[in-house]
């Protein structure tokens, strides 16, 4: 049901993440070298109440597949519902639900990693969704709310029993949010734990990462969220790196700005809820996220967070390049930039 989970592949998966996996950003990690891709996640409710802003992002492109629209919602039947719908519009491969979201909002709502507290309620969701469709149905979870509720295993256990074809396990609980280490321990408990697929998520950014947790666990593919963001190539080294044992060439300076400039060409292109003012504005935080591997990134997101066209893009990417020889001496290029996932 799952043929990219059940052969000699070890899948690399794009994360989803809320504000950065559109069709575009996934697009673009596709041809990098990304094999799976899930959409940011999509509102159940928002869906049965036909809300145009929530049915834009279950878009996807045929190039994208297989690809799986991601669900977040607390009533099985109606998620069900939703899941049904989305098919009828968009036919995915397969549907995921998030049990893992750590933002207030969802959890506020009983949705996302709340229901890591409420097994028979996570059970019941896990139920209601795969016998309302045609497709596969996977998940997407945390190891648990906190430290002292780290309980894993038996959801992923009651989530195998209630018809979960696949199983994505980041290796953080609810508290810990995108702070910490991830556990991999756990992440392979779980793996050994079940039957279905597991995939594992957390602390991957290269290709000796992914050796090391295929090597240590019997996951059966890798998702990679956050190290994308600021480095797209990331799928592309880490498969030379398990085909060859050896670290591909780390891109350019000019061709990371290479990046960023289509990135937002592609944006604007294809918008309908803006022009290239709305839209270059809405890049900014993207914009501030591929500097993090670049000499001087500092001096960038200072003028990225104020960017409001493709000229002034051309422009502050001239001045950049022009006092390059500044900034290779520099060593800003890893401060934190703030990112929003889920």
């Amino acid at each position: 049901m799952l043929p990219w989970l059940h052969s000699d592949q070890f899948p690399l998966y794009l994360a989803p993440m809320a504000g950065v996996t559109d069709v575009t950003f996934r697009g673009m990690c596709k041809e990098m070298g990304a094999d799976v891709m899930v959409t940011e996640f999509v509102s159940a409710e928002g869906i049965l109440q036909r809300d145009d802003r929530t049915r834009h992002y279950t878009d996807f492109d045929d190039g994208q597949r297989p690809l799986g629209v991601q669900l977040f919602g607390a009533d099985g039947v109606r998620m069900g519902e939703a899941a049904r719908k989305v098919i009828d519009w968009k036919q995915p491969d397969f549907i995921d639900i998030n049990f893992g979201c750590p933002v207030n909002k969802v959890v506020s709502k009983n949705g996302g990693s709340s229901l890591l507290k409420n097994c028979p309620l996570l059970a019941e969701v896990a139920r209601e969704v795969a016998k309302a469709v045609p497709i596969p149905v996977t998940a997407k979870m945390r190891i648990g709310w906190d430290a002292e509720n780290i309980n894993a295993v038996e959801v992923a256990r009651i989530l195998e029993d209630n018809g979960i074809q696949a199983i994505t396990v980041h290796g953080r609980t609810r508290a810990q949010g995108y702070t910490g280490v991830a556990d991999w321990d756990v992440i392979g408990q779980v793996a050994d734990a079940v039957k279905i697929p597991v995939i594992g998520n957390g602390d991957i950014t290269s290709g000796m990462d992914v050796e090391v947790r295929r090597a240590q666990t019997n996951v059966k593919g890798i998702m990679i969220g956050r190290a994308a963001m600021a480095n797209p190539w990331v799928f592309q080294e880490a498969k030379h790196y398990l085909s060859t044992g050896t670290h591909a060439t780390p891109a350019t300076v000019q061709q990371r700005f290479a990046l960023m400039r289509r990135h937002c060409e592609l944006a604007v292109a294809r918008s309908t809820r803006g022009g290239e003012f709305e839209i270059v504005r809405s890049m900014r935080s993207r914009l501030m996220s591929y500097t993090r591997c670049i000499p001087g990134g500092k001096f960038l997101r200072g003028r990225f967070g104020q960017i409001a066209s493709m000229m002034e893009l051309d422009d502050i990417l001239a001045e950049y390049l022009t006092h390059s020889d500044r900034f290779n001496s520099r060593s800003d290029m890893d401060d934190e930039v703030p990112v929003e996932t889920n």
